[in-house]
C-alpha cells in the first residue's frame, strides 16, 4: 500500500501556463521552468504537456536534468540551464544541447574555451547577490560576450512576491541600464515579474510556481490533491497522550485515526501544531507529533470513521498548508514524498 495518492492535473498546469501567457504582448515568449522535478510533479510530465500546449523553452536546474528533459522532448525545445557551465559538463550541455546560463567570470572563460560555438545564454546580478555577473563584471567582458552572440540575457528579482516592495523596481531599473544597446533577447521576471506588468516582461517571462498553482499567482488553478489512507480509528479517553513524547493530551474523551504519512513523505515535523487535514469539507486537527510514516488525527467530531483523509484538496491548498509551517508553497511542492501512488491527468501519450 503506497503511503498516499497524489494527484496531479496537468491541464490545470497548461491553464495556468494560457493565463500567464495572455499577461504578456504577443511578442513576448513564454517559457516554463521544470527545475527540480516539475516543482516535485514530475518534470517530464508536466514539459510534455505543456509542450503540447506550445511552450518551446524550458529552464532546468542542473545538466542533468536538462538531459532527462531533452530525451522527453526531442530536438525541438531550448532548454536552458541555471547552473551554467559547471567543471566537467562540456560534453554534456553539446551532446544534449543543453544552453548554459552562465553566472560568473570562470565560467564564462570556461564556456567559450571548450565549447566556443555553443549556444549560451548570460544572468546578470541586478541586486539578489545570489548569481549573475556584477555591474562591473559585465562592464569589463560585455563586449568579447556580445562578440560570442548569446542567445538570452537574464536576471532574477528577488521581491517580486510582494508587489510593494521597492526592489523590484530597483532591479528593473539596474537590468535595463545593464542591457541598454543590447541586441540580444532579455528575460528578467518570473511568475511574481509577470504579474508586474508589461514593462517587466521584456523577450521572455519564465513562470514557475504560478503553473503549479502556487502564490503569487493567486488566480491560479489548483493543480495537487494529496488524499492519505486511514490505516487505524480508536477511542481515546479524556487525559490520555498521542504520539511521540506525549505533547498532546486529549481534553475530553475523543477518537483518533492514524493515517499513511509522515516527514519521510514531506509532511514535515514544523507542520505542527497547527496542521488540519480535512474529511471533504471539513476540518480535522492533526494531534500529536508527525512522526516518520504516519500522523494521529482526533476525528472525534466527524460522524463516522473516514477511509481517506485530505492533506491537500480543494479546500486546503499547499499556500494554506505552507502556512501552518511558517513556509512556502515551493517547500510544500518539492517535498511532496516518491511513496504516493501519482495519477495524472491529462498525461500526454508516449
Amino acid at each position: 500500500m503506497p503511503t498516499g495518492e497524489l494527484f496531479i492535473d496537468l491541464e490545470a498546469v497548461a491553464a495556468n501556463w494560457r493565463a500567464l501567457d495572455t499577461m504578456s504582448a504577443e511578442t513576448v515568449e513564454t517559457a516554463a521552468v521544470v527545475k527540480a522535478d516539475g516543482y516535485g510533479l514530475g518534470a517530464v510530465p508536466v514539459a510534455q504537456r505543456l509542450a503540447q500546449e506550445g511552450v518551446r523553452a524550458f529552464f532546468v536546474a542542473t545538466a542533468a536534468e536538462g538531459v532527462e528533459l531533452r530525451r522527453a522532448l526531442g530536438p525541438e525545445p531550448r532548454i536552458y540551464v541555471f547552473y551554467g557551465h559547471m567543471p566537467g559538463e562540456a560534453d554534456t550541455l553539446k551532446r544534449a544541447d543543453l544552453v548554459p546560463l552562465i553566472c560568473s567570470i570562470l565560467q564564462l572563460t570556461a564556456h567559450l574555451e571548450t565549447l566556443p560555438r555553443h549556444p549560451f545564454g548570460l544572468q546578470l546580478d541586478t541586486g539578489m547577490n545570489r548569481l549573475g555577473l556584477k555591474p562591473a563584471e559585465w562592464d569589463a567582458v560585455r563586449e568579447i560576450v556580445l562578440a560570442a552572440e548569446p542567445v538570452l540575457i537574464t536576471s532574477h528579482l528577488a521581491s517580486a512576491d510582494t508587489p510593494e516592495d521597492p526592489q523590484s523596481a530597483d532591479q528593473l531599473a539596474r537590468f535595463r541600464e545593464m542591457t541598454e544597446g543590447v541586441e540580444v533577447p532579455l528575460s528578467l521576471a518570473a511568475t511574481g515579474g509577470t504579474l508586474l506588468g508589461n514593462e517587466y516582461h521584456f523577450d521572455m517571462v519564465r513562470p514557475g510556481i504560478g503553473l503549479y498553482g502556487g502564490l503569487p499567482f493567486a488566480a491560479a488553478e489548483p493543480v495537487v490533491a494529496l488524499d492519505l489512507p486511514v490505516i487505524s480509528c480508536f477511542d481515546v479517553a479524556a487525559g490520555e497522550t498521542v504520539g511521540y513524547n506525549a505533547t498532546w493530551r486529549a481534553g475530553a474523551d475523543t477518537r483518533i485515526a492514524t493515517i499513511a504519512g509522515g516527514y519521510a513523505d514531506g509532511l514535515h515535523r514544523a507542520l505542527q501544531p497547527a496542521m488540519e487535514v480535512m474529511a471533504g469539507p471539513v476540518p480535522c486537527p492533526v494531534v500529536g507529533r508527525v512522526s516518520m510514516d504516519l500522523l494521529t488525527v482526533d476525528i472525534g467530531h466527524l460522524d463516522g470513521d473516514p477511509s481517506t483523509l485530505s492533506v491537500l484538496g480543494p479546500h486546503h491548498g499547499i499556500d494554506a498548508l505552507a502556512r501552518t509551517g511558517g513556509t512556502i508553497g515551493y517547500e510544500i511542492l518539492t517535498s511532496l514524498g516518491r511513496r504516493y501512488r501519482r495519477n495524472y491527468r491529462g498525461m500526454v501519450a508516449g
